[in-house]
């Protein structure tokens, strides 16, 4: 007889809290083999190995949609491994672009944390400062926005 699962063992055999397993559900990631008769989910074997699966594609940085699509792919006759080059190909262009912000964002956060520690000494805090003289001329810019009867009179 196969092993069978409720949610929370499923869970833990997995190590995500259950939450996560209803929520892969919900994103159609997972299926109950059916319930039990007080109504709880069940689960067999395909169900915690697709839930491993799942994680391992999540470890490696790819998106619920991503794996949806490696999924399709698993289940089908022939290795799309094209596809899945071009997959991974696209993910790792668009960390690229993340980690080039993220490399911009560190410059600033080191160059306001010596100008920090630099007008310390003053009584200032420079960056405090300037994050509230940046913060009021946004608010002064920022565009009005058009009551809908306004709205309505310029049709």
């Amino acid at each position: 007889m196969e092993p069978r699962y409720t949610i929370g063992r499923l869970a833990r055999e997995v190590g995500v809290p259950a939450s996560t397993v209803r929520y892969y559900e919900r994103s159609r990631l997972l299926r109950p083999d059916g319930r039990t008769e007080g109504n709880y989910r069940i689960y067999g074997p395909e169900a915690l190995e697709r839930l491993r699966f799942i994680r391992a594609a999540q470890a490696i940085g790819l998106t619920l949609e991503d794996i949806t699509t490696l999924l399709d792919f698993r289940n089908g006759r022939t290795a799309p491994c094209r596809e899945v080059q071009t997959l991974l190909e696209e993910r790792l262009s668009e960390l690229k672009k993340r980690l080039g912000q993220l490399r911009h964002v560190q410059a600033i956060l080191r160059s306001s944390l010596r100008r920090c520690r630099r007008t310390e000494r003053r009584g200032r805090c420079e960056v405090l400062d300037t994050l509230k003289v940046v913060a009021s001329a946004s608010t002064t810019r920022a565009p009005r926005r058009a009551s809908s009867r306004e709205s309505s009179n310029r049709t």
